[in-house]
């Protein structure tokens, strides 16, 4: 009988209804993150200063584009999401067509959208350490050109599943439809292993590249409030990342209607809003905040500012 009640925060509702509200705080997150891009769009047209932190709007832009993306995705991973506010509106959705939604949340979350503001995170680490300004535009086709590999081997692996013979179910399965009745089906998505493994090696790739990046940017930064953001985002990410991998590869243990793979799958989500939201605050609005308040220029130095994530 002690047992009965703490039973009852591992009904999957629960977890779907814990993911929709951190998917609404990363959305109002980007909201923001959005208002400070533009409002220093516009205010760099008129301050000479501003123009130079404001060479990477574009990129910043694409970086929240793809976070509210990703999060925007991860509502059609969620039953509870598709039972409740899709089906009223959509009452043709067959449990064919909430398979090909679970299908294409697979492809889009660990084929383009999370991997995509990952790189753009990084290229962002990156123009801090040069003193050249680049093109609005440029970095645009750079970060998709970069993206396009990991896209379409997600695009394969998902919708061609390869050695679906020789391999059990959970290397392919990106959903699991369960009858409870008749004529009642409920579709459950889930991440296919093969899929698990290849942003796996995304990842380890990544977190080379990035722990480089953040030790070239450290070395330079004098400023000791920068070189806490940086050091804060590089804990953020070598923590939520591996600990996404981690968790992606135990959910093909079990079944998308067991309560551990609700758990497992909590916790990749979990991880991947930590990056997320610490990209969008440190990378975007605490420094985008700080050039506004003072006018772009170092109120020691008289030059003009040098914040983490300008070009």
């Amino acid at each position: 009988m002690f047992f009965i009640a703490p039973l009852s925060f591992l009904d999957p509702a629960t977890f779907d209804l814990t993911t929709i509200s951190f998917i609404v705080i990363i959305l109002l997150l980007s909201l923001l993150s959005l208002s400070f891009i533009f409002h220093l769009h516009l205010k760099s047209r008129t301050s000479h200063h501003l123009q130079r932190f404001n060479s990477l709007w574009t990129v910043r832009f694409l970086l929240v584009a793809f976070i509210a993306s990703w999060a925007l995705n991860e509502l059609l991973r969620l039953s509870f999401f598709r039972r409740r506010y899709l089906y009223p509106f959509l009452p043709s959705l067959t449990s064919l067509h909430q398979s090909t939604l679970c299908q294409l949340h697979a492809l889009f979350s660990l084929g383009l959208f999370q991997p995509c503001f990952l790189i753009t995170l990084l290229y962002l680490i990156n123009a801090s350490a040069k003193n050249r300004t680049p093109h609005d535009y440029g970095p645009i086709a750079f970060l998709l050109l970069v993206s396009m590999p990991i896209f379409f081997l997600h695009l394969f692996i998902v919708f061609y599943t390869p050695f679906k013979d020789e391999l059990p179910p959970a290397f392919n399965q990106s959903y699991l439809v369960i009858q409870d009745g008749f004529d009642n089906a409920t579709v459950l998505c889930a991440y296919p292993l093969l899929s698990s493994i290849a942003f796996s090696g995304f990842g380890i790739g990544y977190m080379l590249c990035f722990l480089f990046s953040c030790w070239k940017v450290a070395s330079m930064v004098i400023n000791k409030s920068l070189r806490i953001r940086v050091y804060a985002l590089a804990f953020t990410i070598i923590i939520s990342l591996p600990s996404q991998v981690i968790f992606l590869g135990l959910s093909g243990l079990w079944r998308p209607d067991e309560p551990a793979y609700s758990v497992a799958a909590l916790v990749v989500f979990l991880c991947t809003f930590l990056c997320a939201a610490a990209g969008e605050v440190i990378l975007v609005i605490v420094p985008i905040a700080d050039s506004l308040a003072a006018g772009g220029v170092s109120r020691w130095t008289g030059e003009p500012l040098k914040m983490l994530g300008d070009g």
